[in-house]
């Protein structure tokens, strides 16, 4: 059976809502002590989404190598309990992965991780800001449909 991701931009040139963090959160960017952590909340939240991610030592070598690696572009919310969230963004206005922990979810970490990048990258000059989600990933769809991305393509996925 064929899976399909859909790919949404945002149009920055507009105003952007401000985030509205959770009570006790702390935003930050990508450490490399933090890797571990930061590794264990994607799997688990791609697990979730229909998608994985490498084991740790490949995941971080790929993702710190990488052209478009920039840590300030890796924003990490956590608070007195750990790592929360991480947006994973790329030098070229893409948002590679967001991800919230289990047990963070549904408390508007996504949301405000997701409209902090929108910002980021505005700042940067960007006109819009690009992702691709699971077809099949509905939660994750309404989440950035409601922050205003709009549907660009649909494509098969195909292995890396």
């Amino acid at each position: 059976m064929t899976e399909y991701f859909q790919l949404l931009r945002r149009d920055l040139t507009r105003d952007l809502p401000a985030p509205q963090w959770p009570a006790g959160t702390q935003l930050d960017h990508f450490r490399d002590e933090w890797a571990p952590a930061i590794h264990a909340v994607l799997c688990m939240t791609q697990a979730q989404g229909g998608g994985r991610v490498a084991n740790l030592q490949t995941w971080r070598q790929q993702f710190v190598t990488d052209a478009e690696f920039d840590p300030t572009l890796c924003l990490v919310a956590s608070n007195a309990e750990g790592i929360l969230g991480v947006a994973q963004c790329w030098t070229s206005a893409f948002i590679k992965n967001l991800a919230v922990h289990p047990c963070a979810q549904g408390q508007g970490l996504g949301r405000a991780l997701l409209l902090h990048a929108f910002q980021v990258f505005k700042q940067r000059g960007e006109p819009c800001v690009d992702l691709k989600v699971l077809e099949s990933n509905q939660r994750a769809r309404q989440l950035y449909e409601s922050a205003g991305m709009t549907f660009v393509l649909r494509d098969a996925v195909t292995e890396d």
